[in-house]
C-alpha cells in the first residue's frame, strides 16, 4: 500500500505543479472556445485558429476546442479556417490576466482552395509527436472499397500497416504482434470487449455515426493504460442540432437506418438538444441461400444486430451526452452434407453511459469525463461437449484535464475500471475450468508536451494499481519529434505497459470462435525459464510489455507523404492456455511438473518489424500504398513458436477517384 500512496502522491504533485504552471499564463492573455458547423452544430475538427501576423495559432481537437495562450495584450485579427467551410475573421481584444471565450459557427464553403484538405493534417503532424497512430475520419471510410457496398471501420483497419485479420478467430484483429485481448477498444470513452462480428467483415459501429477514430498501434502515451499492445479510441458524432435527417442503407447482406435531429434546436452560439439513433441488421443467412446455393451446407450461418442511441445536451461549450447500445452476433458451424449445425456460437454486449465536457469560465482548462457500465456475454455450444461461456460485467469512469500553455500542453487525469468475470470452459482432459473474479484497476497519468523550436518532447507517466493483486506499476513513457526541415521529421517513442485481463484461448489456435475473458489466473507456475536458460520467479499474473518505435515522416510533395516506422514490442510476460497439460491440477498430482498440470502458463515473446505508408491525397483523388514487414515470436519456456497471426509480409493498395459534375460518383479499388 505504501507504493500505492507514493504513486498517487506523485500524481497529485504533478497535478498541482501543472496548475501552478498554468497560472503563469495569466501574466498574458488567453483566447479559447469551440468551432462548430452552422448547418449541423457538429464540432469542426482540426480547424486552424490563428492570430493574423503572429506565431500564435492552434488546431482544434476532436471536440472542436481551441485555446491560444501566452498572448501579449493587444488587438488582433483572429482567423478560423477549415476544410469545406468559409474562413472567418474577427477582431479580438486580448488583455493581460484574462481569458477571452469566443465560439464560432462556420458556414459551409462553396469554393475550396487547392490543398486545403491536407493543410490541417500537415499542421497536426508538424506540431505533435503523433507516433504510431492513424486517424480515421468519415471521408476515409468512403474511400475504401467495401463488402456489399456499405462502408465499415473494420475494412479500413485491415488496410492499415501492422494489422492482421485471420478470419478464423471470430473476426478479431491482431495489431503489430498483439493478440485481440491486448488491444483496447474505446467507444466514447467506454471499454468495448468485442467490436467485430464473427464473419470478419463488419464492426459494431455505424460508419455514418462516427466522428473520428484514433488507432494507436504501439508506444502510446500515458493517457491510455490497461493494455499492452494497442488502443482504438473511437468517437461518435452528436446528432444534428438544426434539422431532422434519415439515412437508409441496404445491400444483399444487411440493412441499416440512422435517425438524427434536434429535440431543441440550437440557436446562434447557444446550445441545444439533439438525438442520434442507429440500427444495423444482417440477413446474410437468408440471402446466402439464393446468392450462394452451391456452398457447403447451402447457406452462410452468420447474423448480427447492432443498435446505438445518443442524446446530447448543450453543444456551444460545456455539454453532456448520454448513450446506450446493444450489439449481438451469432454463427453456426454446419455439417457439409446435411446443413445442420453441430456448433452454435453467440455473443451479446449491452450497456450505456455518458461523457461530458466542462469549460470553466475564466479558466484555461478543459475538463472531459466519461462513465459507462456494460455486460458482455459469449457462449459456444458443441453438441455432446460441455458448454463454454464467458460473462464480463464492467464499469469504467475517467476524468481528463487539459491546459494549453502557449506552444506547450499539459494533460492529466485518472481512470477507474471495475470487472466481474464469470468464465467456464474445459481443458484438454475434458475437465471443467471455471473462474469467477472481481477486480478493480486505478490509473492516473500526467502527460506534458514541450515544444522548443524544431524539437517536440512528450514525457508522460502512468501509475497503474491492480487492487485484486495489490500490485502497483509505474509506467514511464516518452515521445520525441525533431523537425529536421520543412519536409522531413524524425520521431521516436518508448514506454512500459501492463494489463490484467486475459483471453481463454491460445495464440496457437488456428480456428477458435470462442473468445472468453478472465482475470489473470493466480495458479501460474512458480518459475519461468528465459530463452537464455536463466530462471526467474513468477511474482504476479500481469501481462507486461515494453515498446520502442522510431521512424520518420517526409512530405515528398504538397499532396504526397511518406511515413516509415520501425517497431519492437518486448512482451516480457504473457499468459496463455497450456497446451501441454496432461494431468489434473489436484493433490494427487502434486509431484507432477507444473507445466503438465496447470491450465495456464507464462510465456514471453517479441514482435518487431517495419511499416511503410505512402499517401497521396489531392482534392478528389485518394491513393494509399501500405507495406508491412513483421515477425512475431513466442517463447513458452522450452521452445520458440510462431503464433497463427504471424505474417512476414503484408501489402495493401487503395485507389479512389470522385467524378461527375457534383462529384457524386466514385470509383475505387483495393488490392
Amino acid at each position: 500500500m505504501q507504493e500505492t500512496r507514493t504513486g498517487f502522491v506523485l500524481l497529485l504533485a504533478a497535478t498541482i505543479l501543472s496548475m501552478m504552471i498554468s497560472s503563469s499564463v495569466f501574466s498574458q492573455g488567453t483566447v479559447k472556445g469551440f468551432v462548430r458547423s452552422e448547418a449541423t452544430g457538429a464540432a469542426v475538427m482540426f480547424a486552424s485558429v490563428s492570430l493574423e501576423g503572429t506565431r500564435h495559432g492552434v488546431v482544434t481537437d476532436v471536440s472542436g476546442f481551441y485555446s491560444i495562450s501566452k498572448v501579449p495584450e493587444g488587438q488582433y485579427n483572429l482567423i478560423v479556417s477549415s476544410i469545406e467551410y468559409d474562413n472567418y475573421k474577427e477582431i479580438v481584444h486580448i488583455t493581460n490576466g484574462n481569458v477571452l471565450s469566443k465560439n464560432y459557427l462556420l458556414k459551409e464553403g462553396v469554393v475550396q482552395l487547392e490543398g486545403a484538405e491536407v493543410s490541417a493534417d500537415r499542421e497536426e503532424q508538424r506540431n505533435s509527436v503523433r507516433m504510431s497512430v492513424e486517424t480515421i475520419r468519415p471521408a476515409d471510410l468512403k474511400h475504401i472499397p467495401s463488402f456489399g457496398g456499405q462502408a465499415d471501420l473494420v475494412q479500413v483497419l485491415q488496410v492499415l500497416p501492422g494489422f492482421v485479420s485471420t478470419g478464423d478467430q471470430g473476426g478479431q484483429l491482431y495489431i503489430r504482434g498483439g493478440s485481440p485481448i491486448q488491444n483496447k477498444v474505446l467507444l466514447d470513452g467506454m471499454i468495448v470487449y468485442n467490436a467485430f462480428h464473427s464473419i470478419g467483415l463488419f464492426s459494431v459501429f455505424d460508419s455514418d455515426a462516427l466522428a473520428n477514430a484514433d488507432v494507436y498501434t504501439g508506444a502510446f502515451s500515458a493517457k491510455y493504460g490497461g493494455r499492452i499492445s494497442s488502443v482504438m479510441d473511437i468517437k461518435t458524432r452528436d446528432g444534428n442540432m438544426r434539422e431532422q435527417k434519415v439515412i437508409l442503407g441496404a445491400s444483399p447482406f444487411g440493412a441499416k437506418i440512422m435517425l438524427e435531429g434536434p429535440l431543441m434546436k440550437m440557436k446562434e452560439n447557444d446550445g441545444g438538444i439533439s438525438y442520434l439513433l442507429s440500427m444495423k441488421h444482417s440477413y446474410l443467412e437468408q440471402a446466402s441461400q439464393f446468392l450462394y446455393p452451391y456452398i457447403d451446407g447451402g447457406r452462410l450461418p452468420f447474423g448480427y444486430t447492432d443498435t446505438y442511441g445518443k442524446i446530447t445536451f448543450g453543444g456551444a461549450g460545456s455539454k453532456l451526452s448520454l448513450f446506450g447500445f446493444g450489439f449481438s452476433d451469432n454463427a453456426s458451424v454446419l455439417d457439409d452434407s446435411t446443413g445442420i449445425a453441430f456448433a452454435n456460437y453467440n455473443w451479446e454486449n449491452i450497456g450505456g453511459g455518458g461523457n461530458f465536457t466542462i469549460v470553466p469560465p475564466g479558466s484555461a482548462v478543459l475538463v472531459n469525463g466519461n462513465f459507462a457500465i456494460s455486460q458482455y456475454s459469449i457462449g459456444l455450444e458443441e453438441g455432446a461437449l460441455s458448454n463454454r461461456y464467458s460473462d464480463v460485467n464492467g464499469f469504467n469512469f475517467g476524468l481528463d484535464f487539459k491546459y494549453i500553455l502557449g506552444e506547450d500542453r499539459v494533460e492529466y487525469g485518472l481512470e477507474v475500471v471495475g470487472l466481474e468475470t464469470d468464465f467456464q470452459t474445459f481443458n484438454s482432459l475434458g475437465a471443467i475450468v471455471e473462474q469467477t473474479e472481481n477486480t478493480t484497476e486505478f490509473g492516473g497519468y500526467v502527460d506534458y508536451t514541450i515544444s522548443r523550436g524544431n524539437l517536440i518532447i512528450q514525457p508522460s507517466m502512468r501509475m497503474q494499481y491492480y487492487s485484486s493483486l495489490a500490485k502497483f506499476r509505474p509506467e514511464p513513457r516518452i515521445g520525441i519529434k525533431y523537425k529536421h526541415s520543412e519536409r522531413l521529421r524524425l520521431k521516436f517513442a518508448a514506454g512500459m505497459y501492463s494489463q490484467n485481463v486475459i483471453s481463454a484461448n491460445s495464440d496457437r489456435d488456428v480456428v477458435n470462435l470462442f473468445y472468453g475473458f478472465l482475470s489473470g489466473p493466480d495458479n501460474l507456475q512458480s518459475n519461468f525459464v528465459n530463452p537464455d536458460g536463466s530462471v526467474r520467479e513468477v511474482s504476479h499474473s500481469l501481462q507486461t510489455a515494453n515498446h520502442v518505435v522510431a521512424g520518420f515522416e517526409y512530405d515528398i510533395t504538397e499532396f504526397l507523404n511518406l511515413n516509415v516506422e520501425g517497431y519492437l514490442k518486448d512482451f516480457t510476460q504473457l499468459t496463455n492456455t497450456n497446451r501441454s497439460k496432461l494431468f489434473p491440477d489436484d493433490a494427487a498430482h502434486n509431484d507432477v511438473p507444473e507445466l503438465l498440470r496447470l491450465d495456464y502458463i507464462v510465456e514471453s515473446g517479441f514482435a518487431h518489424g517495419v511499416d511503410v505508408v505512402l499517401k497521396y491525397e489531392k482534392r478528389h483523388t485518394y491513393l494509399w500504398l501500405v507495406y508491412g514487414l513483421g515477425n512475431v515470436d513466442r517463447w513458452d519456456g522450452s521452445r520458440w513458436y510462431d503464433p497463427v497471426f504471424d505474417r512476414q509480409h503484408n501489402v495493401n493498395f487503395v485507389a479512389s477517384q470522385d467524378f461527375g459534375n457534383k462529384k457524386e460518383w466514385q470509383i475505387s479499388a483495393r488490392w
